[in-house]
């Protein structure tokens, strides 16, 4: 069974995830554990602290593949990157060092700042859009701006835009306010795909197999294999079926009068 983890930060010393070729290769196989069989490795870009130009992504998944082999990991890397919303995307994209999840440059894996959803946020969704992009929301259940106002997020889906929900959140890693709105956007067809965002060891590991195994609990099979499914389609560039969405109601703050 192909199962694909599209967002860890397995390659070493390039950005805040694995810190050394050690732990990378012990993440590595920590996704096999957990049923991977392919991962496109994601380090940031563009995030105001780290740049990964595209052709050096390339020739570092390339160096640690080998390694993979040499160890006898039963893993298949991609090289990808997590680039943050910023300015100067559409430019670096006409430069050509953006990776995609997909070698046919449709869907792209699109980071927000952790508090925030930039003010140019829809016209930069258009504009890739019109370039026949495909965004990627990439945990937007761990955003604090989107956990306040759940709209934000929902009329990016409405426009097209795709997201992923980190494993470790559904399972309560990030606590019970990250948890439960994971589940919030699950039950609302919010989510399309789980991925680890595994970063390092033993704080940021991977936890797709819970994930998994709790939405089968939860939701049933059938969306357990759905998760599975579009994320197989996404790395192939294939289309993926839009949700039938639903809003999720912003939480009331209660106020004890005295």
């Amino acid at each position: 069974m192909v199962m694909v983890d599209l967002h860890c930060h397995l390659l070493p010393g390039i950005d805040d995830g694995s810190k050394s070729m050690e732990i990378s290769l012990r993440l590595a196989k920590e996704a096999t554990e957990n049923g991977v069989t392919h991962a496109l490795l994601t380090p940031h870009h563009m995030n105001g602290r780290y740049v990964n130009h595209k052709k050096d992504v390339i020739r570092q998944t390339k160096e640690f593949q080998k390694q993979i082999n040499i160890y006898n990991i039963p893993l298949t890397v991609f090289p990808g990157q997590e680039v943050r919303i910023n300015g100067q995307l559409l430019e670096a994209l006409d430069k050509n060092d953006i990776l995609f999840a997909d070698t046919g440059n449709r869907y792209l894996m699109l980071e927000f700042p952790d508090d925030d959803v930039p003010y140019y946020t829809n016209q930069m969704i258009f504009d890739l859009q019109q370039r026949g992009i495909v965004p990627v929301i990439v945990h937007p259940e761990r955003n604090t701006k989107i956990m306040a106002q759940p709209d934000l997020l929902y009329q990016l889906l409405e426009k097209g835009c795709l997201s992923q929900i980190t494993a470790s959140s559904y399972v309560g890693t990030f606590g019970k306010k990250v948890e439960n709105f994971s589940r919030q956007l699950i039950k609302a067809g919010q989510g399309y795909i789980f991925a680890s965002d595994a970063h390092d060891l033993p704080g940021r590991k991977y936890e797709m197999r819970q994930a998994f195994d709790k939405l089968q609990r939860e939701f049933g099979d059938e969306l357990s294999e759905q998760y599975q499914q579009n994320a197989r389609l996404i790395i192939n560039g294939e289309s993926v079926q839009l949700n039938d969405l639903k809003s999720v109601k912003r939480r009331k703050k209660h106020f004890w009068l005295f």
